[in-house]
């Protein structure tokens, strides 16, 4: 029978039954009026799709070192940096190596231990934490916004979202905690529901035990609580869970490990930085390229919310202050805060993501102009990360800006004029496909690292000699999963004949004097050749901007270069 007859229209509605349907509108029209009506569909669909492709990528940049906590929390649930490893060229005890809470490690080792600790199992578990994001940031901006759809996928959108969400790290659980305990909070002092104020509590605990930066939902939400004039007594005793919780950790870990960790942790991410005047105005800069880059959805939305005079302003301006920094490297022909050449190529891509931070400033400020309650929380939670990222931290990098990802998502839904799907969706469309761009990028250096291990051990396999290696992150994990060792960069321990293996653009590398060992191997792997978003000589450093000033950058990548050495001198 005829599909477009009238029967074949009512088999449609038996189908696909759905009163907010128009059948004679048009499929295009079908469909887009189908998802949004489904709206938790859609993101688990925009979710699997954008964090699906790279399901099976190589453990990358910090993720040996949660998994190998994880492991150890298998064998010992009660100790869980109880153990040393060599992860910055000399060994040191784990509570020393890291600067993370041990919460998302205990997450992976219920997966691993129970399900196996390969790579696809372990990004299946962590495509739960950012499905719980784009959600939570969905019922959170419903009450902000008239536009919640939106607000979740310009979230699941962002760079930074996408390539976060495709690590094994704890950025991503840390804000699926943070937002569930906002959207528990708001929803309980709204109600006066003492569970989910409890639950709210419970949840800020756990943000904080994931990653420290957690802690700051607190001070957010009790901000917030002051100005809805609810009576103190009624929601104050609530925030003493998080607070104890705090001074037990600090208490639990100065008794075992000898050094408060949330302290610690917090006095290197303070003493990393430097008070100066010019190094602050560098990582201001830094700070607005790395939110626009990473938050790349507002750029892309930026004409549908301001007119083209006020974008053009703002270009002027920050390209001029982008200048005005740029003037001494310029004259030295080197960047005064990395050891790279000046490349204007780079300075372009700086000045243009820079204007899209000043427009996640322009967000809050437009907020804060017109004095609109709603619109003072998401606003507050943007400026203090932004603040936090800029002056605060050790170094500006993408895992910083994530957290403002879902605040950034509901101040565009907000600021949105009633413009038409089509063009909303051609903007996240764009921002989309930006960011799976840059994880692929991501995945394919994870996967260069993997395959430069796995090559040095075919090289020397069958070789009597121990194989040590110099290098971490990935490299780390495969190599030492083929029996290799890590060199003790103040003591080595290397004989007469040893090979050594070094992954050049690697972390915690020295290559040995000429009158310590002989080159007897070499080879490089491609990068990607135009896109990188973790490469000192293409500028980009999307997991700090110590190894470059952008997020990511396009332009020529070299090639990574690895090198086999024979010891010569014990």
């Amino acid at each position: 029978m005829n599909s477009l007859s009238p029967e074949g229209g009512w088999r449609a509605k038996k189908v696909f039954p759905d009163p907010n349907l128009d059948y004679n509108a048009s499929v295009l029209e079908r469909i887009y009026r189908y998802f949004t009506a489904r709206p938790h569909l859609t993101l688990t669909l925009a979710v699997a799709g954008l964090l699906g492709p790279f399901i099976d990528k190589p453990f990358h940049i910090d993720d040996p070192l949660f998994v190998r906590v994880a492991q150890h929390i298998w064998a010992q649930p009660l100790d869980p940096f109880g153990f040393s490893m060599n992860w910055y060229g000399v060994p040191c005890p784990m509570w020393d190596a890291t600067e993370n809470p041990p919460v998302a490690c205990y997450f992976l080792a219920l997966v691993g231990g129970a399900l196996g600790w390969s790579e696809v199992t372990l990004h299946l578990a962590f495509l739960l934490p950012a499905l719980a994001v784009v959600f939570g940031t969905h019922r959170l901006a419903k009450r902000f916004c008239r536009r919640p759809l939106v607000a979740a996928l310009a979230t699941a959108v962002m760079p930074a979202f996408v390539v976060s969400g495709t690590t094994l790290m704890c950025d991503m659980l840390m804000l699926a905690f943070w937002t569930w305990a906002m959207v528990s909070w708001l929803e309980g002092l709204k109600e006066d529901r003492g569970g989910k104020l409890f639950l709210a509590a419970l949840l800020m605990t756990l943000a904080m035990f994931t990653k420290y930066f957690g802690f700051c939902v607190v001070p957010l939400l009790v901000a917030w609580s002051l100005s809805q004039k609810k009576r103190f007594q009624d929601w104050a005793g609530y925030f003493l869970l998080p607070l104890a919780a705090l001074a037990a950790y600090q208490w639990w870990t100065r008794e075992v490990y000898g050094l408060p960790l949330f302290s610690a942790a917090s006095n290197f991410a303070w003493s990393a930085g430097s008070p100066r005047f010019f190094p602050r105005m560098i990582s201001l800069l830094q700070t607005l390229t790395f939110t626009g880059g990473c938050l790349a959805a507002v750029m892309f939305l930026s004409p549908q919310i301001w007119s083209w005079r006020k974008i053009t302003v703002a270009a002027a301006i920050t390209a001029a202050g982008s200048l005005a920094i740029f003037a001494a490297g310029m004259m030295q022909r080197r960047y005064p805060w990395l050891d790279i050449p000046v490349r204007p190529l780079v300075e372009i891509q700086i000045s243009f993501w820079a204007i899209g931070g000043v427009m996640v400033l322009l967000l809050v400020a437009e907020e804060w102009r017109q004095r609109d309650a709603d619109g003072w929380l998401p606003g507050l939670w943007v400026a203090g990360t932004f603040l936090f990222a800029a002056l605060f931290n050790w170094t500006v990098n993408g895992r910083t800006i994530l957290p403002m990802a879902p605040a950034v998502g509901i101040l565009l839904a907000r600021r949105l004029p009633p413009v038409s799907g089509g063009r909303v969706g051609a903007a996240l469309g764009l921002s989309a496909v930006l960011a799976l761009l840059v994880a692929r990028a991501d995945y394919c250096y994870a996967a260069t690292a993997r395959t430069g291990a796995l090559q040095v051990l075919s090289r020397q396999a069958g070789q009597a000699k121990p194989l040590w290696f110099q290098g971490h992150w990935g490299f780390q994990a495969y190599l030492e999963a083929g029996g290799a060792r890590p060199m003790n960069l103040k003591d080595p321990t290397l004989k007469t004949s040893d090979p050594l293996a070094i992954h050049l653009q690697n972390t915690s590398v020295m290559p040995p004097a000429t009158n310590q060992a002989t080159v007897i191997d070499r080879f490089d792997l491609p990068s990607p050749r135009w896109l990188a978003n973790w490469n000192r000589a293409a500028g980009a450093g999307f997991y700090a901007a110590t190894l470059g000033p952008l997020p990511f950058s396009f332009g020529h990548v070299p090639p990574e270069e690895f090198v086999i050495f024979r010891w010569l001198a014990r």
